[in-house]
């Protein structure tokens, strides 16, 4: 597909990869359509895609909303006369231990990522069918393969995003309307503000587990994925050895990612108060790419790595012995 004045609607675009995304779209021509709760910084990022060379649209949305995302495509349509990409961005999260965490803000996780991708997805489709073409970017994440500890809600949700994705695309080609694209893109850790915001029962500060890649990465995957559609594109070389290692040693696995979360991605120093984060009002002002983390935690990151070697090699060792 080529983007010079596709029509890309964006949920999640205010701030980290979903902003990212947009200005990346603007960049090459397309009319990009913003979607996300803060009218603020949906505006700023509209202002900083025309700036890019694209035609821009704020529309304030929560996508809990199912009504307010309809609203969001018939928006979109009104103004530019189609929809040619849509891609579901927005998230939240949440951290604490199982038994602690409010259950009102479990089910909060779950409405923003999950039921609103399905609303996304409920109001994209009629329009990409009718045209018989198209794509539907789903943003999952690297925890919807293999999990983490103190995230149960967020990795439930990434995870059923993924399912999502592979049930539109059966049940698209059984209708025969092939030509529709459904992709899902899993992100390792990005550089965004997400960790910053997000509702915290552990005491200890969320950070950014290492490595950390820039949310632009994750946008350059988004429109290569919507030039050349595929069905899942893992971003981050972290990630692509977490989910080879997950298939080659998933016990190993699954205990080393525990180990890693609760030294790398929970300060061991900095307290924090407990705090429900963004997930029922979103932080002000004009919103921003970047959290601030990318090239700040070197010695973690070699830790990582470490820890990723010692699966390949432990993982290699079993299947010799086999």
């Amino acid at each position: 597909m080529r983007l010079k004045d596709k029509v890309v609607v964006i949920t999640g675009a205010s701030s980290g990869i979903g902003r990212a995304t947009a200005l990346a779209f603007a960049a090459k021509g397309a009319a990009v359509v913003l979607a996300a709760r803060r009218r603020e910084a949906l505006e700023e990022a509209a202002r900083e895609c025309e700036k890019r060379g694209g035609k821009a649209l704020a529309v304030p949305t929560d996508v809990s909303d199912a009504h307010a995302v309809k609203e969001l495509a018939g928006r979109a349509v009104a103004r530019f006369g189609r929809i040619d990409v849509w891609v579901n961005c927005a998230a939240v999260t949440q951290f604490g231990p199982f038994s602690e965490v409010p259950l009102e803000e479990f089910r909060r996780v779950l409405d923003v990522n999950v039921m609103g991708y399905v609303h996304g997805a409920r109001a994209a489709l009629p329009y990409l069918r009718d045209r018989g073409q198209g794509v539907l970017v789903n943003v999952s994440s690297v925890v919807g393969v293999v999990s983490q500890p103190y995230a149960h809600a967020y990795g439930m949700s990434k995870y059923a995003v993924r399912a999502l994705s592979a049930s539109l695309r059966q049940e698209l080609r059984l209708d025969g309307a092939g030509k529709v694209k459904v992709c899902t893109v899993m992100p390792a850790t990005i550089d965004t503000p997400l960790f910053r915001h997000a509702a915290n029962h552990t005491g200890r500060k969320v950070l950014a587990m290492p490595p950390v890649y820039p949310a632009e990465r994750v946008a350059r995957a988004i429109v290569n994925l919507v030039r050349s559609p595929r069905r899942e594109v893992i971003v981050g070389a972290m990630g692509r050895n977490l989910v080879m290692q997950s298939k080659l040693a998933p016990g190993l696995t699954e205990r080393l990612m525990a180990v890693q979360v609760d030294r790398a991605h929970l300060s061991r120093t900095e307290p924090a108060l407990s705090t429900h984060g963004n997930l029922y009002d979103p932080d002000s002002g004009p919103g921003e790419v970047g959290g601030g983390w990318h090239g700040k935690r070197k010695t973690a990151v070699r830790r990582a790595l470490t820890a990723a070697a010692l699966i390949a090699v432990v993982a290699g060792a079993r299947r010799l012995m086999r």
